[in-house]
């Protein structure tokens, strides 16, 4: 009987892995960020993602037929964005915080299938979306004044989204690992290109973009590969988790539970826990994430 519980469960098993492992990666991202400006942990995160990817293109060679060029180069440049967004913030606010903001792109993402595909919302549907609005008013608190971090989380949130409302159509056209493997391209060159930039360029309000090139420690390096390993396992077990489940759309809400993850592991690094207005704004996006995930 528990064998065949927990096989019927397997791909919520496998999505709470998922989270704990993506959890951990910005764990050691935040760790990382101490040392080094953000877009370099970037660029480590993908340079490794991209030898990865190479070898499973090469190893597992699938036929597809190419089309909507210039999409594929938008989903590659603004999710590369929305990466830089979102590291900016795990190393500048609390680790929850963070991932919260980056957790909103479902919600956005949704608007975006009811303008892109004309998808039919329902009455719930809008009522979800309405929900993480007001979450995310919660988290930024506009009467204590928007910061800069309440700004890049937003854009990485309608960044992320704009990338999977791309990739839906693009998915039509080339494999996954093709997607994958122009987003490591853009995430591995657009970092050269702003550190190579900051080196004659110098803007505060920008330097989650421009930012000069730290060499890393060997103490960094094995954070480095750390982050890399369980970036990969995250990719990993979130694949598995959607192969495994009955309904995508249970995965996708037990997807919520890295905000939970992090949230601890935010405080015993060190993290200040959010304050109970912003804590409650949490848990409305994350309760608007689920409602439009059960809602797919």
């Amino acid at each position: 009987m528990l064998k065949r519980l927990i096989i019927r469960n397997l791909g919520v098993y496998y999505m709470l892995i998922a989270c704990l492992m993506f959890a951990m990666t910005g764990a050691f991202a935040k760790v990382l960020g101490a040392y080094m400006p953000s877009i370099e942990v970037v660029f480590f995160r993908n340079i490794i993602g991209l030898i990865i990817v190479v070898y499973a293109i090469l190893k597992f060679r699938q036929t597809q037929t190419g089309g909507h060029f210039w999409l594929l180069m938008f989903r590659g440049f603004i999710g590369t964005m929305a990466m830089f967004a979102f590291f900016y913030n795990v190393a500048h606010i609390n680790l929850a915080a963070a991932f919260t903001f980056s957790k909103t792109s479902p919600i956005f993402t949704a608007i975006l299938a009811t303008i892109v595909f004309k998808e039919i919302l329902s009455l719930k549907g809008w009522g979800a979306i309405a929900i993480g609005f007001v979450g995310i008013l919660l988290i930024i608190q506009p009467n204590l004044g928007i910061s800069k971090t309440d700004v890049i989380g937003i854009f990485s949130g309608i960044g992320a989204a704009l990338a999977y409302t791309s990739v839906r159509e693009l998915k039509k056209s080339y494999t996954t690992n093709t997607i994958v493997l122009t987003f490591m391209i853009w995430g591995t060159i657009l970092p050269l290109i702003f550190m190579s930039l900051a080196e004659f360029l110098s803007y505060e309000p920008l330097d989650f973009l421009i930012s000069k090139f730290v060499m890393p420690s060997w103490h960094n390096a094995l954070f480095i590969v750390l982050m890399g390993i369980t970036g990969f396992l995250f990719q990993i077990y979130m694949t598995k988790s959607y192969a495994a489940a009955k309904k995508a759309g249970v995965v996708a809400a037990v997807s919520y539970a890295d905000v939970v993850f992090t949230l601890v592991i935010g405080f015993f690094m060190g993290d200040s826990l959010p304050n109970m207005v912003a804590f409650f704004g949490i848990i409305l996006v994350v309760f608007s994430g689920i409602l439009v995930a059960r809602e797919k």
